[in-house]
């Protein structure tokens, strides 16, 4: 098939990228390489260095004709779409919807769509939550994921364009930037390397359901088949601190440097977790990957990419 994989240069992405090649697609990353890294690109995938906001995406969307449109392609900062919601907006929501309408008048088959299960549902009112939570997101980021979803909706209604909205818990693993809205585990991780003290926010105990990459990876090739049409938690089902992260870190690379406490970051959530069975039913998808085995391929990728 051929796939256009928007963000292919980015962390989630580019891992998607791998898995399209080796399974023989024909692969096209629409990636402006903001935050995406030249080194995570696949040199057997076309880059195509457009903005998915400028009708110059669209076009080429529509010259390409791809049959599946794999959207990754997010402004994801949660600190910075508060401070700067409009652009958060331009970004998540009109490029989403200026690729919509390329796909619509181009005749993609499918849409997969990176959404988030923390940001959508928000403070939870039951662990984990399922897709049928109610979603209450509390930042412009989450509140542009929803829209995604909606917008998808919206299509497949209208001009029955297919869709999944895979909704991925707290995705880390080889290739997560370190900067801006980095994960935890690529924080921890590049600190510790650099024997530099990592500062965890308020008493560490706010929980997080943490999916190893490779995992969700599985998901969106599983998703290529996949009749369903909707929404669909990635997630493990389990709650871990970040106490617990930073102990498994330490432990990964052997480090025995300790951590501070500073103050807690003000809105954060104090907990998230998902409920994935639905991905089990639809997708025959399962989490592989435990936490502990996770977190040392991640702390063995960062050992030979960081220099002390």
């Amino acid at each position: 098939m051929k796939i256009i994989v928007t963000g292919g240069a980015g962390f989630i992405g580019s891992h998607v990228v791998d898995a399209y090649l080796e399974r023989g697609h024909e692969v096209h990353i629409f990636d402006d390489l903001s935050t995406g890294q030249t080194a995570n690109l696949n040199p057997k995938a076309t880059l195509h260095e457009v903005d998915i906001a400028d009708r110059s995406a669209a076009a080429r969307l529509e010259q390409i004709k791809p049959e599946i449109l794999c959207h990754h392609a997010a402004q994801m900062d949660v600190r910075h779409s508060v401070a700067d919601p409009t652009f958060d907006a331009r970004v998540n929501i009109l490029g989403f919807i200026n690729l919509l309408e390329a796909g619509k008048n181009s005749g993609v088959k499918k849409v997969i769509f990176a959404s988030s299960g923390g940001a959508v549902y928000g403070e939870q009112k039951s662990f984990p939550a399922g897709e049928d939570h109610v979603t209450r997101p509390a930042s412009p980021y989450g509140v542009s994921k929803r829209a995604g979803e909606l917008y998808l909706s919206y299509y497949h209604q209208a001009f029955g364009l297919p869709y999944i909205a895979l909704r991925y818990a707290n995705v880390y693993g080889p290739r997560q930037s370190t900067q801006g809205e980095a994960g935890v585990v690529a924080i921890f991780l590049s600190l510790l390397l650099r024997g530099k003290t990592p500062m965890i926010n308020g008493d560490g105990k706010q929980t997080r359901d943490y999916v190893y990459v490779a995992d969700v990876v599985a998901a969106n090739v599983a998703v290529l088949d996949a009749q369903f049409l909707g929404e669909v938690n990635i997630g493990t089902g389990v709650e871990t601190n970040v106490l617990e992260i930073f102990r498994h870190a330490r432990e990964a690379l052997g480090s025995t440097v300790e951590a501070q406490h500073g103050p807690a970051k003000a809105g954060e959530q104090r907990r998230s977790c998902i409920n994935a069975e639905r991905a089990a039913k639809v997708l025959g998808w399962h989490p592989q990957v435990a936490l502990a085995e996770g977190l040392r391929r991640t702390a063995a990728w960062y050992r030979n990419s960081i220099s002390p």
